[in-house]
């Protein structure tokens, strides 16, 4: 199984692996910082470079490991790469994944409205959460809401857990513990703010900026309804 450099460190971007196995125009590495598509998150895309060549990382896939597409011929089991992850679509990608986790979290406390997807890009995110229909006002609301927990410059970090211990001391509303597979014994979560008291933990593989200060300005750009009692809230970063 390789080994997800990023569910420990989400700004690593350069990395050196083995080539473990090749499948089509696929690569199966022993470790890897490129994050695979998965939770609402694109996948990273970038290089592998070994021996004066280069290859075109377009894809990666989490399956029964992670797989990296390339742009040509693989390079050989057992060749030395060095991968290099494309830092503005990742640190979009972080930017954008935190910002949603608040606004996950403010539309649970706040309106009792629990997400029920989401999706982010680059440029541009939405969330999926059940509720009826939100007015002009209290999309003006989330927004500055949003926005002032950026401003607080909140601390964002993320770490291993027991499955047990989280099921039996964090807020299942948020986990949603009971959507991961039974065989899952070990979770990672991801908590910002005061350990204390932090405003929002729940578990997540994605990867995330430091501080949410790091976010920067949010603005909600709107509303639409996906059927009876679900809304589809969208927002950008600027």
């Amino acid at each position: 199984m390789t080994e997800a450099l990023s569910l420990s460190d989400s700004s690593l971007l350069e990395f050196e692996a083995t080539v473990e196995r090749v499948v089509g125009d696929r690569v199966v590495l022993d470790r890897t910082a490129f994050y695979p598509e998965g939770g609402g998150q694109p996948a990273d895309r970038g290089t592998l470079a070994a021996d004066g060549e280069s290859w075109a990382v377009s894809d990666v896939q989490k399956r029964d490991t992670i797989y990296h597409h390339v742009d040509r011929e693989p390079p050989a089991v057992g060749t030395v790469v060095e991968g290099a992850v494309d830092a503005d679509r990742r640190r979009a990608h972080s930017r954008y994944h935190s910002a949603q986790h608040l606004l996950s979290a403010i539309v649970l406390a706040e309106f009792d409205a629990a997400a029920t997807g989401n999706q982010l890009y680059a440029d541009r995110a939405r969330l999926d959460c059940a509720y009826d229909r939100f007015s002009e006002e209290e999309l003006a609301d989330v927004e500055a809401r949003m926005n002032d927990l950026v401003e607080d410059e909140l601390a964002v970090r993320w770490y291993t857990m027991d499955r047990e211990d989280a099921e039996a001391g964090l807020d299942p509303g948020r986990t949603r513990l009971d959507l991961l597979p039974e065989s899952i014994r070990e979770v990672r979560i991801v908590e910002i703010g005061d350990p204390e008291a932090p405003f929002d933990r729940t578990a997540c593989a994605g990867t995330h900026v430091e501080n949410t200060r790091d976010i920067g300005p949010v603005t909600v750009t709107g509303r639409e309804s996906r059927g009876a009692g679900e809304e589809r809230l969208r927002f950008e970063l600027e």
